[in-house]
Order: C-alpha cells, then structure tokens, then sequence
C-alpha cells in the first residue's frame, strides 16, 4: 500500500476542483478581493494559508480529546493566532517590504472562515494523519484560486508578473503597446476580483454540472 489511501488522496485532490472552498464552498472570498492585485502577495497569502491550515490542523487533531467543548472555539482562536503571529514575524524578518503590503491582511487569516471551519468539522474528529491531508487540500484549493485571481489581475491591469513587464512597456509603446493595446485600470480596482472570482465560479460549477449530466 502506497503512502496514501484513495479516501487520503481525496483529501487532497478534492478541494483542488469539485470541493474547492472559494468556487464551491463561497468561503474565504474576502481575501481573494483584498490582496489578488498583484501575484507575489497572492503567493504569499497562499502559502501562509498552506503553513497555518496544515499544522493548525494537526495541532487541533492531536488536542481534540484534550480540549472542553465548551472553550474548544476559543482554544481553536488561540492555534490559529499563534501561527499567523509565527508567519508574521517570519515575513517581517525575510521580506519586510512584502509584510507591509500585506498588513492587516495577514493578521485576518485568524477569522478565515475556511480555517475554522477544516478545525470544527474535521480535525476535531479525525487523526493527525488525515487532519493534516484535510488542511494541505484546503488550503492549496484556496491558494490556487488566489493565484489565478492574482495572476490575471496583474497581467491584464498592469501589464506584469512579479512587477515584471511581460507585455511590453506602455510608455515607449513597445510589445502590445505597440499595435494598441492598453492596460484595464479596472482589473487592479477590489471589485474586479470579485468579478474574476464569479467567474472561476461558474466555470467550476458549470463543469460539474456537465459531469453531473454525463453520469
């Protein structure tokens, strides 16, 4: 048997396309709107996600028959506060200029509903093992869907990756610039995410309900 059960790897692969928390589960879309502008800070953000809800996870699976039900949503504030507070410092020592960007952003994974949410309905009741796989699945479903947001948005709206010009530079008209094109301002403006986010949703949903018909 290899490392991973079919019901392990389905924790994995599900929340990546028919169980994604934004384009399924509408979880997590503030996010998306606040820091997708630009892709390094959705990379960021998606990978400070990945860290907190995987060992979140695994913190909240190894306490889950220690923990009073009574304090178990209060206990769970308090894993989820200490690793952003742990992603924060590492950010603010390794990539001062980023952390600023990000700001409040980073503290506010503490009240992402995707987070709690994984802590509540499944580490809660399950072991280390699955409760990890749980927490990586989500958050790299959440992760992408941030990427693609940012990735379009920094593309179409300023004409970059990374701050890089990968079509060409609008002041000397050189690459697209040169046959006419021109950056969308509206792609960087919060309501553009959204709009982008609609429609990941419904291609995803769109698609399901294709396979739905075809079984």
């Amino acid at each position: 048997m290899g490392l991973l059960s079919k019901k392990d790897t389905k924790l994995i692969l599900d929340p990546l396309t028919d169980d994604n928390p934004i384009t399924i589960q509408v979880l997590g879309i503030c996010s998306a709107l606040a820091i997708t502008a630009q892709l390094k800070p959705s990379i960021v953000m998606a990978v400070s996600v990945i860290f907190v809800m995987g060992l979140g996870n695994v913190v909240i699976s190894l306490l889950r028959n220690l923990i009073p039900s009574k304090i178990r949503i209060i206990v769970q504030l308090i894993v989820v506060a200490t690793l952003v507070i742990i992603v924060d410092q590492v950010l603010k020592a390794f990539a001062y200029e980023l952390s600023k960007e990000l700001s409040v952003f980073i503290g506010l994974i503490i009240t992402n509903c995707i987070i709690m949410g994984r802590f509540e309905a499944f580490a809660l009741g399950n072991g280390v093992w699955r409760s990890f796989l749980d927490g990586i699945g989500n958050a790299l479903g959440y992760g992408i869907i941030l990427i693609i947001v940012g990735f379009f948005r920094e593309l179409l709206g300023s004409g970059t990756l990374f701050g890089f010009k990968v079509l060409g530079d609008p002041i000397t008209k050189t690459g697209l610039y040169a046959i006419g094109y021109e950056n969308n301002g509206f792609m960087v403006l919060p309501p553009m995410a959204l709009i982008v986010v609609g429609i990941i949703i419904w291609v995803q949903r769109s698609r399901n309900t294709d396979l739905i018909e075809e079984n």
